[in-house]
């Protein structure tokens, strides 16, 4: 119990201490300095990443980092448990922003560094709003800046993966970058095992080859989503 406290303090207090970080940000993008944007964006998020995980006591194993690629990606991932966010800014060094629901751009301070660090934001009740996020997203990746997407759409809260949303995989399709599939195994132990109650765990976060959508043919972009879907889960 001690220890979800401690955690529910230090996420609140951390946010708060970056805001200085925050008006450089903001500084930055007033003059277009997108190149040093990005880099502070890459930082911020790393070290966030690093010690919200380090501070459940939980202990991560990455395998396959010479799998990621230069440039922007689109890290196609199963969704166990809420701490699969942290644990991929740690894993994956690269400035990536997430595809997420559009109610956690109203949680406070958290709702407003997901907008800082370039998220989009998805109604799924509003299928042209749903079209305009992933035509945003596109544009995100041509400018150099890799997206996360967890295809099942919500936590899975345990070792199992459901199926991958019809078209979630459109955004990389269109801005023909390449797929990173990446399995996580072990983050719903951490809290959506344990009552939301925080529990040291071992995690591990397989990352596979890349799939380069530049030259896919129609049959082959048709077979993309269940591909992904094999490679991921054939690590789990």
């Amino acid at each position: 119990m001690f220890r979800t406290f401690y955690m529910a303090i230090y996420f609140i207090l951390y946010l708060i201490s970056l805001t200085p970080k925050k008006f450089t940000l903001n500084k930055l993008k007033e003059q277009n300095n997108l190149i040093e944007y990005e880099n502070l964006i890459s930082n911020i998020t790393y070290h966030w990443g690093k010690k919200t995980f380090d501070a459940s006591g939980s202990t991560l194993e990455v395998e396959g980092l010479e799998n990621i690629p230069e440039g922007p990606i689109v890290v196609i991932s199963n969704h166990q448990g809420f701490f699969d966010i942290p644990v991929l800014l740690f894993a994956i060094h690269k400035p990536i922003s997430f595809i997420a629901k559009i109610e956690l751009a109203t949680i406070p301070i958290f709702g407003t560094w997901m907008k800082l660090i370039k998220c989009i934001f998805i109604d799924r009740d509003n299928p042209r709003q749903s079209l305009k996020a992933i035509n945003s997203g596109v544009n995100l990746l041509k400018e150099g800046h890799s997206m996360v997407i967890f295809p099942e759409g919500t936590r899975s809260k345990g070792s199992t993966m459901g199926e991958f949303k019809k078209g979630s995989l459109r955004l990389a399709t269109k801005a023909k970058v390449p797929i990173l599939p990446v399995t996580i195994k072990g983050t719903y132990k951490i809290l959506e095992d344990n009552n939301k109650r925080i529990k040291p765990s071992k995690v591990k976060v397989v990352i596979s080859k890349p799939i380069y959508t530049d030259n896919l043919s129609k049959e082959e972009e048709s077979m993309l989503s269940d591909q992904v879907y094999d490679i991921v889960n054939s690590n789990l």
